[in-house]
């Protein structure tokens, strides 16, 4: 008998067995990485938690390749760390949650990081976590070891196994190990920067800057209160909201693309420019979130067609107190609220079913959580489909049941 309330397996198969058991037994499993992203989510009510922790290292790296296999505890830290040895990095640039959740960053894991689908500034650019997942090695809630393009293959026929668990929030299975692109690490980062533009203007030249041949591989905006949090003494202390774009490359293709851009968006305002060293430190700070961590505030995470962000955030902001940080030239927005009793989420379902777009509670208490519907409620296709895979990964149901929704 290998169930225990807190359960840590080092080895797959042992954690198939965990799994295998509490199958049987009809007894629900939290799975956690690190346990960094435990709160977002609506509260587990488990019997037992598996962690991966113990499950950790780097089982290849093929710099010349640009490949990397992982076990999912291995912390995106350490993989971070080997890939600057060789000048390589993610392309996809992973969120950090440990920022808003005031969680431990250091415990942030490889496989969570794919399993939440974790993207960050540079998914417009190169793609979202799960594009640059090769193939997974995972464990599902009946206790079957599987690895892409293996029996669960026979299962559901053309389904992507990789992809399809990317995302899934531990909900469909236990991911042990992962295989993942990487990428060379840019030589040189620039960031554009115009203050005090309006959030409908700055989404404009967002996309405007997205639709242009210069490779842009960032474009943020962030209103006046969140910028008046960044670390960055320059852009906070100037009292305006910030509108940034990132190039990277050689210095002199920087050069050329920055001239043209800075022509282009002369007419909004005066270009300032941030060297090498001040973009990596900025981005990097965009990239753990550590700036949306306002006192007693709750965190939503909006994701619309760019040029309806302004118009959600104005929407929601006639209902509820709020400050917004648009990335994915505005596609993406986290949204800051003041505290209510069920975060404003009627009000934001109601704004979202008439722009269009899914919206996530990604910071709230567990009370507050445990009484909505903490992700985008599924339209009934979609509610359908994930069922069916659910019946074919998870059929007994225990793996982190109701986390995502309160049907399944």
């Amino acid at each position: 008998m290998l169930l225990t309330p807190d359960m840590r397996p080092v080895f797959e198969k042992d954690a198939a067995q965990m799994l295998a058991e509490a199958s049987n037994a009809g007894q629900a499993v939290e799975i956690v990485g690190g346990g960094s992203k435990r709160d977002i989510g609506r509260p587990s009510n488990t019997t037992h938690t598996l962690s991966t922790r113990a499950m950790k290292g780097i089982t290849l790296y093929e710099p010349a390749e640009m490949v990397m296999s992982a076990r999912a505890g291995t912390p995106v830290s350490e993989i971070l760390l080997m890939l600057a040895k060789n000048n390589q990095m993610l392309a996809f640039e992973p969120s950090e949650f440990a920022g808003p959740l005031a969680t431990d960053a250091s415990e942030a894991t490889i496989g969570a990081t794919f399993a939440t689908n974790a993207s960050g500034a540079r998914r417009v650019f190169a793609g979202a976590a799960r594009d640059h997942l090769i193939g997974v090695r995972a464990a599902t809630g009946k206790g079957e070891l599987v690895k892409s393009g293996g029996r669960v293959m026979k299962n559901v026929t053309g389904y992507d196994v990789a992809r399809g668990l990317a995302g899934s929030w531990g909900t469909l299975a236990l991911l042990t190990e992962v295989t993942f692109k990487v990428v060379p690490t840019p030589p040189e980062t620039a960031t554009l920067i115009l203050l005090g533009l309006f959030d409908q203007i700055a989404v404009e030249v967002l996309c405007a800057a997205m639709g242009t041949p210069f490779e842009v591989s960032g474009a943020v905006h962030l209103q006046k209160e969140v910028a008046a949090t960044l670390s960055h003494e320059g852009i906070r202390g100037q009292g305006k909201s910030v509108t940034a774009i990132r190039l990277e490359n050689v210095p002199h293709s920087i050069a050329y693309r920055s001239e043209k851009l800075k022509l282009l968006f002369a007419p909004y305002g005066t270009v300032e420019m941030l060297n090498n060293d001040n973009s990596i430190a900025f981005w990097e700070e965009l990239r753990r979130l550590a700036f949306l961590r306002t006192q007693g505030t709750q965190l939503w995470r909006i994701s619309t067609s760019p040029q309806n962000g302004p118009r959600v955030v104005a929407a929601v902001q006639r209902y509820v107190e709020s400050r917004a940080f648009y990335d994915w030239s505005g596609g993406l927005v986290w949204l800051e609220v003041a505290p209510t009793s069920d975060a404003a989420a009627a009000d934001i379902r109601r704004v979202m079913a008439s722009v269009g777009g899914h919206a996530t509670l990604m910071r709230a208490e567990a009370s507050v959580r445990a009484a909505i519907d903490v992700f985008q409620p599924l339209e009934p296709g979609v509610l359908a489909l994930t069922r069916r895979l659910k019946s074919t990964f998870d059929p007994a149901g225990i793996l982190s049941p109701g986390r995502l929704s309160t049907v399944f």
